[in-house]
């Protein structure tokens, strides 16, 4: 397993991910609120897997870990509208929570990933 080779199971999770946001954003009231904070979350959530894919090709360590703190930031964006979404009463409490805990769960990956790609190409 190379540095940016980190199987189908995070290409399979991130992807899950993202249809999860796409069917919480269909599912989500049509109040203006609802629907700016949701297209926000929409854009992030998805972004996500898309930027770990680009980060699979990946030429160098240096790109990996720039693709993949892409990602981090976007499920970090993630985190950050799904507060607001929960805080504001905009949305299913039990949904944003459950959605939630699967960013958390993503942001420590993807913090993991990018801190053993940069030691590793500190070793190179």
């Amino acid at each position: 397993m190379d540095y940016y080779d980190h199987g189908p199971e995070l290409v399979a999770r991130t992807r899950a991910y993202a249809l999860k946001i796409i069917q919480f954003y269909a599912a989500m009231p049509r109040t203006p609120v609802a629907q700016v904070l949701g297209k926000q979350l929409l854009r992030s959530g998805t972004s996500v897997g898309a930027q770990y894919r680009e980060g699979q090709r990946a030429k160098s360590i240096a790109d990996f870990v720039s693709k993949s703190e892409g990602a981090l930031q976007e499920i970090e964006e993630s985190a950050y509208w799904l507060e607001l979404i929960s805080e504001s009463g905009t949305a299913d409490a039990a949904t944003v929570k459950d959605i939630y805990a699967e960013t958390r769960q993503l942001i420590s990956i993807f913090m993991t990933l990018v801190k053993t790609a940069k030691v590793s190409r500190a070793r190179t």
